[in-house]
């Protein structure tokens, strides 16, 4: 122990001896310069950390308040935006329906009949849109182009209500629904392009927005009320609904062939929805919409046929694409 102590002690003052003043002062001088340097790299390091922090903050801020772009929204859902064109090869603008969803009207179907009321139901529910009628006529008189917005307003209603229904009631008891439920819906579609026709062709006033909100509000409520009870009676409702809309459709043609409203060009989403001739007008616009309430008519009235003979809906096929 006492010889490793010795050795120790020989070889420090060997290595003393042998360091010169010079070379202290070079090591001092080194050691120095590179605390020196040591901080001017920490320094440097701080300022661009806090610059960097900085330019994080600002844009984390920016992409807050900024709207997100369209490519960002479907590069993250994966879902790409389409490109349709038509059959031209025109672009398609519209985006509420598709180039499949249009169609061709069929104006030859009768437009005459009429189911006669039997049946104290059947009474009831004839008797009732009649009395909706009076209103209707002292409020629009003549003024057709409102009228048919406030008439589609309604008429897109019970086939929203009865599919909704239809499908609730498909899920509860875990059965088919015939394609009723599809069918209904594509009525209720239907007559919401009808309104978004017409909103091309007049302009409704504040108060006859206000109008259709409190309208709507009533109906709806009284109609889904009205089916849960009895969907024979609903459905009958409807098809008299529809017999109105026939009439009411004719008086606006008549209108247009008198002169008393201008035949202005047909809407050009008309155009595109019923494949109309680009040189379509508001007459041909009126035919087809009068000819899909004549369908309506129809199916709504062949429904309550169904239910009058003690028959479910699902036990007979739906009349898909009918209008």
């Amino acid at each position: 122990m006492n010889s490793s102590r010795m050795a120790g002690s020989l070889l420090v003052r060997h290595l003393t001896h042998h360091f010169s003043p010079s070379s202290t002062t070079t090591a001092t001088t080194f050691l120095n310069g590179a605390a020196t340097r040591s901080s001017v790299v920490w320094m440097r390091f701080a300022n661009t950390s806090a610059s960097v922090a900085q330019e994080e903050t600002v844009a984390k801020k920016e992409a807050t308040t900024a709207p997100p772009s369209t490519k960002d929204i479907t590069s993250y859902w994966g879902i790409p935006p389409t490109k349709l064109v038509k059959e031209d090869g025109t672009e398609w603008k519209w985006s509420c329906f598709k180039p499949w969803d249009a169609y061709k009207a069929d104006v030859t179907i009768d437009l005459t009949k009429h189911h006669t009321p039997t049946t104290m139901l059947d009474k009831t529910a004839y008797w009732i849109v009649k009395s909706l009628r009076l209103p209707t006529d002292i409020f629009f008189q003549r003024r057709y182009g409102c009228r048919a917005m406030m008439l589609e307003t309604v008429a897109a209603v019970p086939g929203m209500v009865g599919g909704m229904l239809l499908h609730l009631r498909s899920l509860r008891r875990f059965e088919q629904s015939g394609g009723w439920i599809r069918a209904l819906l594509e009525e209720a579609e239907n007559e919401r392009m009808h309104l978004m026709t017409f909103m091309e062709v007049a302009k409704p006033h504040w108060y006859e927005r206000a109008l259709v909100m409190v309208v709507q509000g009533v109906f709806f409520n009284a109609y889904f009320l009205g089916y849960l009870i009895s969907p024979k009676f609903a459905h009958r409702m409807t098809g008299y609904l529809e017999e109105e809309a026939i009439h009411s459709y004719t008086e606006f043609l008549k209108d247009l062939e008198d002169g008393k409203m201008e035949n202005v060009p047909a809407p050009a989403i008309a155009i595109d929805y019923w494949r109309l001739p680009a040189n379509a007008t508001l007459k041909d616009v009126v035919t087809v919409v009068r000819a899909d309430e004549a369908h309506h008519r129809d199916v709504n009235h062949f429904a309550s046929d169904i239910h009058h003979k003690g028959m479910e809906l699902s036990q007979t096929p739906a009349p898909l694409h009918y209008h």
